[in-house]
């Protein structure tokens, strides 16, 4: 999959790009990519943000920074994201992305 085609914004302070989550999955996973988005499988529900704070966990886990450096910005009850990550630039995030999908 080519990970120059995700839609990804450079801010002074960090990254924004866009997530698809996919909820009550078997496994936490990059799923791949969609429409310029990070699909990202959920074991967790859609339910009382429980979707979120799983997103929010994986993606700090996978980049390995504290899980206040990740935040949703747009989509909160949406399965369509947007979500910034503080402190790396877009880089890091590509050659992330691109050892996983």
């Amino acid at each position: 999959m080519d990970v120059a085609a995700l839609d990804i914004q450079e801010m002074p302070d960090g990254i924004i790009f866009k997530v698809r989550v996919q909820p009550r999955a078997s496994r936490n996973a990059i799923a791949g990519l969609i429409g310029g988005a990070v699909k990202i499988q959920l074991t967790s529900p859609p339910v009382e943000g429980a979707a979120n704070a799983a997103c929010i966990d994986y993606l700090a886990r996978l980049f390995a920074i504290a899980k206040s450096r990740v935040v949703i910005l747009a989509g909160d009850k949406s399965r369509n994201k947007i979500v910034k990550i503080s402190g790396i630039d877009k880089k890091e995030f590509l050659t992330k992305m691109a050892s996983i999908v």
